[in-house]
């Protein structure tokens, strides 16, 4: 681990899961030099945050670099040699508890906050209390933060034709369903666990990845009173309605374009397709309610978020912190927002005028306060996949949706 050299602050922090202790500096001489990573999909927002970063702090001669490294390969990146990696960089948020294992992440600990309150710039506390409860689940490991939240708009929700359906209409499946009109179809996903966990998120059943890699599933038992095997039966029964139509995951966006569809569940990555569609008439909300026996359940989501980390092994600890800071406050995730339609993570940002206008983002903000933050083991994409191709092909009824879960489990687990 590098030691830092000592300036007018000095404050005691660990690395990632580290027991080694490095030194927070906050360099004020000389050339104060930080790399940093970030996907060429935002050029223009990252070079203009460097720009106005510069200029807060144009007391100071920084020479920061920034490179292009993709938010899905940026762990894998970092891990490959931790000493030569950015010292802030943009990563997808289910690379988390895979950087902080390898320490390839700081920790954000009470040590780091108080040397954010001693410069005041705005604490930890703040980042907590400022950003979406699940932006900070996926940028925690074991409760502790390890990221800043930069986004949270990767998750899906309902589009629809506004000249079939009115906003009561889009609130439950069997509505849903029963109004769609001149042989148009409701679409939705079922062949991918990123989709299908949803009936079971939306009723409380969870998944949790295990140290060994292996998924812990409960959706085999029962919740609050309501068994697994009701959930999966409900979706057998969504699926089987002559108005609904199962999409393959990789079909999602071409079948929109078809025009087959009058309601489709996709996130904001298909805007400008259902915008083709749909046109003036196009609407979203948020996920529909489904009903088994006298209660209705609020379908879940999962969701994903962009983060911005620091490597523990910077040279410029101090200033790496208060510019990852600064890449994820509520200004730079809203020009985030103006210059690249990201969907900001920050509770005041999601309040902009323009951000609520926003059709597509204003669905998913509503559908967030139902999304999971799914970590799951590799073998549970393959389970999920199958069980739901056996609902899409009717190979699931009542005498085996019980041992069909049963199987699920342990296959995974």
């Amino acid at each position: 681990m590098k030691k830092f050299l000592v300036g007018a602050l000095a404050l005691s922090v660990l690395a990632g899961c580290s027991t080694n202790e490095t030194t927070i500096e906050l360099q004020k001489e000389g050339t104060i030099s930080l790399k940093v990573w970030g996907s060429e999909s935002d050029s223009e927002f990252l070079q203009k945050t460097i720009e106005n970063f510069k200029k807060k702090y144009e007391q100071y001669d920084f020479d920061i670099t920034l490179e292009y490294v993709s938010e899905s390969v940026a762990g894998a990146s970092v891990l490959k040699d931790v000493n030569s990696a950015a010292d802030v960089f943009a990563f997808a948020d289910d690379q988390t508890k895979t950087l902080v294992e390898g320490k390839g992440l700081l920790v954000l600990d009470d040590s780091v906050e108080a040397f954010l309150e001693n410069i005041g710039t705005g604490t930890l506390t703040d980042v907590k209390d400022n950003n979406v409860s699940v932006s900070i689940a996926s940028a925690s490991y074991n409760d502790q933060l390890y990221a800043f939240p930069m986004s949270a708009d990767n998750g899906y929700f309902l589009y629809y034709d506004g000249s079939v359906y009115s906003e009561n209409d889009v609130k439950n499946w069997e509505t849903l369903l029963s109004k769609a009109k001149d042989g148009k179809k409701v679409g939705m996903c079922l062949d991918s666990g990123w989709y299908n966990a949803s009936f079971f998120y939306g009723a409380g059943f969870t998944t949790q990845l295990n140290n060994d890699g292996t998924t812990t599933l409960n959706w085999n038992s029962e919740v609050n009173g309501l068994k697994g095997s009701d959930v999966l039966l409900k979706m057998v029964k969504i699926a089987n309605n002559d108005n609904f139509m199962a999409l393959p995951s990789d079909k999602i966006s071409d079948t929109i374009l078809t025009g087959e569809l009058c309601a489709v569940v996709s996130g904001t990555w298909d805007s400008e397709n259902v915008k083709k569609v749909f046109g003036d008439n196009l609407r979203a909300a948020k996920m529909p309610k489904y009903t088994i026996g006298d209660e209705e359940y609020q379908t879940g989501s999962v969701i994903g978020s962009k983060l911005v980390g620091i490597n523990p092994t910077s040279n410029n600890i101090g200033w790496s912190i208060i510019f990852a800071q600064y890449l994820t406050n509520e200004d730079s995730q809203l020009l985030h927002y103006e210059m690249t339609g990201i969907g900001p993570s920050n509770y005041t940002a999601q309040q902009n005028k323009e951000v609520k206008d926003d059709i597509a983002l204003s669905a998913l903000i509503e559908q967030n306060d139902y999304a999971y933050v799914q970590r799951v083991g590799s073998e549970y994409w393959t389970a999920s996949t199958e069980l739901g191709n056996s609902i899409v092909n009717g190979e699931i009824n009542e005498s085996n949706a019980q041992s069909t879960l049963d199987a699920l489990v342990k296959k995974v687990g």
